[in-house]
Protein backbone atom coordinates (compact mmCIF):
# COMPACT_ATOMS: atom_id res chain seq x y z
CA UNK A 1 0.00 0.00 0.00
CA UNK A 2 1.07 3.23 -1.01
CA UNK A 3 1.72 6.42 1.84
CA UNK A 4 -0.51 8.51 -0.35
CA UNK A 5 -3.36 5.84 0.35
CA UNK A 6 -2.16 4.94 3.86
CA UNK A 7 -2.16 8.93 4.39
CA UNK A 8 -5.89 8.77 2.49
CA UNK A 9 -7.13 6.15 4.83
CA UNK A 10 -6.14 7.75 8.14
CA UNK A 11 -7.50 10.94 6.89
CA UNK A 12 -10.79 9.15 6.47
CA UNK A 13 -10.30 8.07 9.84
CA UNK A 14 -9.50 11.42 11.09
CA UNK A 15 -12.56 13.20 10.16
CA UNK A 16 -14.78 11.14 12.30
CA UNK A 17 -13.13 13.09 15.46
CA UNK A 18 -13.29 16.28 14.84
CA UNK A 19 -13.59 18.60 17.30
CA UNK A 20 -15.96 20.86 15.07
CA UNK A 21 -18.43 19.82 12.51
CA UNK A 22 -17.47 22.06 9.33
CA UNK A 23 -19.82 23.82 7.34
CA UNK A 24 -22.45 22.21 4.12
CA UNK A 25 -19.57 23.53 1.63
CA UNK A 26 -16.68 21.83 3.23
CA UNK A 27 -18.33 18.96 4.19
CA UNK A 28 -19.53 18.82 0.42
CA UNK A 29 -15.56 19.26 -0.82
CA UNK A 30 -14.62 16.49 1.63
CA UNK A 31 -16.84 13.94 0.36
CA UNK A 32 -16.49 14.88 -3.32
CA UNK A 33 -12.87 14.30 -2.86
CA UNK A 34 -13.72 11.38 -0.96
CA UNK A 35 -15.57 9.83 -3.47
CA UNK A 36 -12.74 10.90 -6.50
CA UNK A 37 -9.96 9.58 -4.37
CA UNK A 38 -11.67 6.25 -3.67
CA UNK A 39 -14.41 5.69 -7.03
CA UNK A 40 -12.69 7.94 -9.96
CA UNK A 41 -15.31 10.32 -12.00
CA UNK A 42 -19.22 10.47 -10.93
CA UNK A 43 -20.79 7.30 -11.89
CA UNK A 44 -24.93 6.40 -11.46
CA UNK A 45 -27.78 8.39 -12.30
CA UNK A 46 -28.37 11.82 -10.82
CA UNK A 47 -30.44 11.58 -7.60
CA UNK A 48 -33.95 12.55 -8.09
CA UNK A 49 -35.38 16.58 -7.95
CA UNK A 50 -36.67 15.71 -3.87
CA UNK A 51 -33.39 14.55 -2.69
CA UNK A 52 -32.22 17.82 -1.93
CA UNK A 53 -28.85 16.24 -0.32
CA UNK A 54 -27.80 13.43 -3.04
CA UNK A 55 -28.20 15.88 -5.37
CA UNK A 56 -25.74 18.30 -4.13
CA UNK A 57 -23.38 15.61 -3.36
CA UNK A 58 -23.50 14.36 -6.24
CA UNK A 59 -23.29 17.97 -8.31
CA UNK A 60 -20.05 18.41 -5.59
CA UNK A 61 -18.52 15.16 -7.11
CA UNK A 62 -19.70 15.56 -10.49
CA UNK A 63 -16.95 18.98 -10.62
CA UNK A 64 -14.47 16.80 -10.17
CA UNK A 65 -14.64 14.99 -13.07
CA UNK A 66 -11.64 14.33 -14.69
CA UNK A 67 -9.46 15.17 -11.68
CA UNK A 68 -6.69 12.43 -11.27
CA UNK A 69 -7.82 9.90 -8.40
CA UNK A 70 -4.26 10.69 -6.46
CA UNK A 71 -4.63 14.22 -6.94
CA UNK A 72 -8.08 13.85 -5.55
CA UNK A 73 -6.42 12.06 -2.73
CA UNK A 74 -3.49 14.63 -1.57
CA UNK A 75 -6.48 17.55 -1.44
CA UNK A 76 -8.47 15.42 0.83
CA UNK A 77 -5.86 14.49 3.65
CA UNK A 78 -4.50 18.20 2.91
CA UNK A 79 -8.12 19.11 4.01
CA UNK A 80 -8.43 17.41 6.79
CA UNK A 81 -5.59 18.23 8.11
CA UNK A 82 -6.00 21.96 7.64
CA UNK A 83 -9.62 21.51 9.17
CA UNK A 84 -7.61 19.12 12.59
CA UNK A 85 -4.84 21.58 12.91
Amino acid sequence: MSDLQKSFEQAAKDIQSLAERPDNDTLLRLYALFKQGSEGDVSGAKPGFFDFVGTAKYEAWAKLKGTAQDDAKKKYVDLVKKLAG
